[in-house]
């Protein structure tokens, strides 16, 4: 696992996430960040899994619209708040 891969996870205590899948996906996603070629391509992927693992994780609670508006909110990280 590269370096700043761990550090991201660890960073936004989605270490746990990434371990629950399985180890084809796990791989998967590091080859599929960074083999972009352009940095703004590696940030938009590297966003994209965090907020899975984030919307994965959630725990809805509530009505059935609570819970389908908690599984389509997205945050962008900015490279500033990922560490390298």
């Amino acid at each position: 696992m590269p370096v700043f891969f761990h550090d991201v996870l660890n960073a936004r205590g989605l270490m746990d996430a990434y371990l629950a899948r399985p180890p084809y996906q796990q791989n998967d996603y590091i080859g599929w960040i960074t083999c972009a070629k352009l940095e703004t391509t590696k940030h938009k992927r590297l966003n994209q899994m965090l907020n899975e693992f984030v919307n994965s994780s959630r725990k809805c609670n509530g009505s059935m619209v609570e819970h389908l508006k908690g599984c389509f909110e997205t945050k962008s990280f900015t490279w500033s708040e990922i560490q390298f």
